[in-house]
């Protein structure tokens, strides 16, 4: 699994001409799930997620998560962080997820975060979608298998 999370001011997804999902505060989360991803690897990925400090407290530290600054979260399926290019100049997606699988669990994905009291929003698995986002800071981190090495 791969997230890549923006701290945002506001962020939105659309599909077609519709406006599908919109937060404010919070964080845009890409995610790529793999060919070996399970629910276990979901659980750990959305802990560690929701669990991220890096919301300035009252001194300006990066001290505050999700649910200190009440944020959101909007999470929008990208298969395309697992493209390999090491070969040539087309990338290769053998690595991401079957499709229908990677739907499951994505779907998964979306009622466990629900669970945890944060507001979620969604993209639409497998569509052709439109992102905008103000990024906060820019503030944006990386998470994947080498964070829980």
């Amino acid at each position: 699994m791969k997230l890549v999370i923006q701290r945002v001011k506001e962020a939105s997804v659309t599909v077609g001409e519709t406006c599908i999902g919109s937060i404010k505060q919070g964080f845009l989360v890409f995610a790529g799930i793999g060919r070996e991803d399970t629910p276990a690897v979901a659980d750990r990925f959305i802990k560690k997620m929701t669990g991220l400090r890096i919301f300035e407290d009252e001194n300006g530290k990066t001290n505050l998560s999700l649910k200190d600054v009440d944020g959101q979260i909007l999470l929008v399926s990208q298969f395309t962080l697992y493209a390999n290019c090491k070969k040539g100049n087309r990338p290769s997606f053998i690595e991401s997820g079957d499709p229908k699988e990677a739907n499951r669990l994505y779907e998964y994905m979306i009622q466990k975060i629900r669970e945890t009291g944060i507001p979620v929003q969604t993209g639409e698995f497998g569509a052709e979608m439109k992102v905008s986002l103000i990024n906060d800071g820019p503030f944006t981190i990386l998470l994947d298998d080498k964070t829980f090495e």
